[in-house]
């Protein structure tokens, strides 16, 4: 099948993810995404006819990956920023994607469009920087994209919590430092974690922390191997960058 014809803006590129064809469209002056979306995007377990959430979707990678990594039904996208809700859009009609749909809006309005517990999975690759934590970046996109500022982890977790069905799943990579705040509050939103496991760089610097927690579920979690994403160069290992490692 054709893709669709693309107008590009100025700053603006198109990247190949290197997976079933797929593009997507990128701003040099906003936020790009990194291995995380691609490790993240690699941990979904989707059923077949289950509809999915992505929280802060960005540029649509997650969400774009996952309609070829799964099997899923359909997915609603949060952005609250405009630009890169645009450009999201574009990717989805350049890839010719018809059961993704992005939304312009806060996440937390998010039951004008869905109904509260009516979800089976929601994913995240949210913004994990503590608010003055450290220098904000000057660049606001970037800096809406990394800070929890416009998203803080309980917000985040509660909003969560509230769309899934009972036994939905939910997904996210956080920062490592902050993964025991990550557990505390899917706890308190009665999302017990059921799978982890951690990133790290190719000298042992532990880096992400990546976590799938049941709504609902029994105490219990399986802690996997550590996933090392680069080699001692910092580069990242190929198979990471296409996400075809198996987790």
């Amino acid at each position: 099948m054709t893709k669709a014809k693309l107008s590009l803006n100025e700053n603006e590129r198109l990247d190949d993810l290197q997976f079933e064809g797929l593009k997507i469209v990128q701003n040099k002056n906003l936020y790009s995404f990194t291995s995380d979306s691609v490790v993240l995007a690699n941990f979904l377990k989707i059923k077949r006819n289950e509809s999915a959430v992505e929280i802060g979707c960005g540029s649509g990678v997650i969400s774009i990956l996952a309609t070829k990594k799964t099997n899923v039904k359909n997915i609603i996208g949060f952005e609250i920023q405009q630009q890169l809700f645009e450009m999201a859009n574009k990717s989805l009609a350049l890839n010719q994607i018809t059961n993704v749909n992005f939304v312009n809006d806060d996440v937390r309005n998010f039951n004008k469009y869905i109904e509260k517990g009516s979800i089976d999975v929601v994913f995240s690759n949210p913004p994990y920087k503590r608010q003055g934590s450290a220098q904000d970046n000057q660049n606001l996109s970037k800096a809406i994209a990394r800070h929890e500022k416009y998203l803080p982890l309980h917000d985040l977790v509660k909003v969560a919590s509230e769309m899934l069905k009972f036994g939905g799943r939910a997904y996210f990579v956080y920062d490592a430092d902050r993964s025991a705040e990550m557990i505390f509050e899917l706890k308190n939103a009665k999302l017990q974690p059921k799978r982890m496991f951690f990133t790290e760089n190719g000298r042992g610097k532990v880096i992400l922390f990546v976590v799938e927690a049941v709504k609902g579920g029994k105490e219990g979690v399986k802690v996997l191997p550590n996933l090392i994403t680069n080699d001692k160069n910092g580069d990242y290992i190929e198979k990471i960058k296409q996400g075809v490692w198996g987790i």
